[in-house]
């Protein structure tokens, strides 16, 4: 008598994987991300696991595009809304921004930045290419805005950096919970910003 064939299970796709694990940050932070942790969780193995990632470091980079693939799709939709520069400026600033302390996304950002010291090429041009694509729809804006004559004109390409460069101080303060700057006070800070830099008229 032959004994029955042992039923394969087949690996969840991907995607559960990397929601899996974003919502195990959200939960209980980076350090409670484990490889063995997160197979239980999707019912594979550890050693499965590394088969499709390799190491921590490319789960959490994985796991990074993947939320920010989702993060650019409201960004499109919200940049090709109709109204004033201004108006889609202050959304765009709202979706970068932290929701708050200890804000999965950016916990998880965090993370990366600081092990990229040690990164290879191909993950520091993917940690590249996730910073273009916010900067790229930045630029945009602001020559959109400036064209429109609702904003001061300015050099879009440096402007956006140094904007970009406010958001991300401000993102980590928020994201550690560093007194005197939640999202709220970020929010008002960024906007008295841009009346003060963009949208003020000259004197």
């Amino acid at each position: 008598m032959t004994s029955a064939p042992r039923r394969r299970h087949p690996a969840p796709p991907r995607e559960d994987v990397l929601r899996a694990a974003m919502a195990t940050i959200a939960e209980r932070g980076i350090d409670g991300l484990t490889m063995a942790g997160l197979g239980r969780e999707v019912g594979m193995s550890s050693g499965h696991l590394l088969y499709y990632f390799r190491t921590k470091d490319e789960l959490l980079l994985r796991t990074l595009e993947w939320s920010e693939d989702r993060l650019g799709a409201q960004r499109r939709e919200l940049l090709a809304r109709p109204g004033t520069a201004r108006t889609r400026l202050d959304a765009y600033i709202g979706l970068y921004l932290p929701a708050g302390h200890r804000d999965p996304h950016w916990t998880l950002w965090l993370e990366v930045w600081g092990r990229s010291r040690n990164a290879d090429d191909d993950a520091r041009s993917r940690q590249a290419a996730i910073e273009g694509a916010w900067h790229r729809d930045l630029v945009a804006l602001l020559a959109e805005g400036a064209s429109r004559g609702e904003f001061r004109p300015v050099d879009a390409e440096r402007f956006a950096a140094r904007l970009r460069a406010l958001l991300d101080g401000f993102s980590v303060h928020v994201t550690v919970g560093l007194p005197g700057t939640d999202r709220r006070q970020v929010l008002a800070q960024a906007a008295e910003f841009l009346d003060e830099t963009l949208t003020a008229a000259p004197a």
